[in-house]
Formats: structure tokens, C-alpha cells, sequence
């Protein structure tokens, strides 16, 4: 493998990591809102600012997302869970 394609693994897997954490705090959100549907958009980018603000990934996030390229594993969405298969936690 040459060196530009372990870059961009290498890049795609931070990115990667980014998003997990901006769909956990997304998905504390919602929880906190009570679980009230038609939010998902708000709740995402509130975890995404909340995330990026104190990530020294920040600058590689936002640029490979401002580029389109496809390395996302997650949309805003994926973070809501269907109530009919959430379960309760004590």
C-alpha cells in the first residue's frame, strides 16, 4: 500500500471516531428531551459543535466532510433508535 492510501485510512478511521462520539452525544440528547421524535437534525449538530469544539480533529472532520467524501458511516438519523425495539433502562 502506498502512503497516500494509508493517509486517507488512516483519516477515514479518525473520522470515524468522531462520528461515534457525536452519535453517543446525540443520542444523550434525545434522551434527555424525553425521546420526542423530529429533533434528530437539531440534536445532531448541537453533538457535532458540543464534539468538535474540544477535538484537535476538528480542522480534518470539517474538511473532509466540506469535501463529500465518502467516509462517514453515520448520518444524522442512525442515532435514533426505533421505540419498538428500545429498550428500558433502570
Amino acid at each position: 500500500m502506498d502512503i497516500e492510501t494509508l493517509r486517507k485510512k488512516q483519516q477515514a478511521l479518525m473520522v470515524q471516531l468522531v462520528e461515534r462520539k457525536v452519535r453517543s452525544r446525540a443520542q444523550q440528547i434525545y434522551e434527555s428531551r424525553g425521546q420526542a421524535e423530529g429533533h434528530e437534525l437539531q440534536d445532531w449538530y448541537e453533538a457535532e459543535s458540543e464534539i468538535l469544539e474540544n477535538s484537535i480533529l476538528a480542522p480534518l472532520y470539517r474538511r473532509v466532510k466540506g469535501t463529500g467524501e465518502e467516509t462517514a458511516e453515520a448520518s444524522p438519523a442512525d442515532f435514533v433508535q426505533d421505540p419498538a425495539s428500545s429498550e428500558t433502562s433502570a
